[in-house]
């Protein structure tokens, strides 16, 4: 069993044939949904969650395809899609009984938050994105040697089978890279947290695999198709981010808003892992979000 997010109650919610979601929920009002990065659980909500839930209904799922969320095989390239995971997460607000909820993903999860809120505008109320740009600029400001911090993503673009073996053969290495060299302080995931993470990937290497390739594959498909329709995020939307732009050469902001007409950007001191390295200065910027 792993650890849990005290005072949450645990449910399984089917979402989509064959497929139910891992789901902590808490609190009351309106409501809330936090998704997960890569490589961890909805455990790294553990402190922005307990504290929103004073006043608004808290969702945190695993994502399909990690922790311990089911974890479909991928036989035809969109059961990752970021737009089949998007659905899973209205799905799961309905079941819980929220047609509109407000909606905050880090990492991965940031991604997932993007397309939903882009496909199922009339049910996304307001969006946060934790450190990462959209699929379709993401890749294009990976160039050069510079482009080498996000080599994880480009072995796990290649055909089924090599990055799954690869990354199979060592995967607490591979994972636990992760976790201690995008954090800038390592006592914020603490041994049993880190622990969880590692045997929740440990146990998803094909799905997470499937995850990131579908973001080379078809999520790039779909973030093209809408900027070539002109179709923007329509709610408030806040983005808070490394300083990537410094290090790899664009201009994170002026991104985000060919996106985002109605963005708050920022840029935080803190490591990746921002919701467990300055979780009070994420819920201030949540709770912000929600009052716009």
């Amino acid at each position: 069993m792993s650890p849990r997010i005290p005072g949450f109650d645990y449910q399984r919610v089917t979402v989509a044939d064959g497929v139910a979601l891992h789901a902590a929920v808490a609190g009351s009002g309106s409501p809330i949904v936090l998704l997960h990065g890569f490589p961890q659980t909805h455990l790294m909500w553990r402190h922005v969650a307990a504290d929103l839930a004073a006043d608004h209904t808290v969702i945190c799922p695993d994502l399909r395809g990690y922790g311990e969320s089911d974890k479909p095989v991928d036989s035809d390239g969109d059961t990752y899609a970021k737009r089949t995971m998007g659905n899973d997460i209205v799905a799961l607000a309905q079941a819980f009984g929220h047609e509109t909820f407000a909606l905050a993903g880090h990492d991965r999860g940031a991604l997932v938050a993007i397309r939903t809120a882009l496909d199922h505008p009339g049910h996304v109320t307001h969006l946060a994105s934790l450190d990462v740009l959209p699929t379709l600029d993401m890749w294009d400001v990976l160039h050069g040697v510079t482009g080498a911090i996000g080599f994880h993503l480009y072995l796990m673009a290649q055909p089924a089978g090599l990055p799954e073996q690869l990354i199979g053969a060592s995967p607490d290495a591979f994972f636990g890279h992760f976790l201690d060299s995008w954090t800038q302080r390592p006592d914020a995931i603490p041994g049993e947290i880190r622990a969880a993470y590692l045997a929740a990937c440990r146990a998803a290497v094909p799905s997470i695999v499937a995850d990131c390739r579908a973001s080379a594959n078809i999520d790039l498909a779909h973030d093209r198709a809408d900027r070539e329709a002109g179709r923007t995020l329509r709610m408030p939307v806040t983005v808070l981010q490394q300083d990537w732009g410094s290090f790899l050469g664009f201009d994170a902001a002026a991104l985000w808003r060919a996106w985002a007409p109605d963005l708050r950007h920022d840029t935080v001191g803190c490591g990746h892992f921002m919701a467990e390295e300055a979780p009070d200065d994420i819920v201030r910027e949540l709770r912000d979000l929600m009052r716009r």
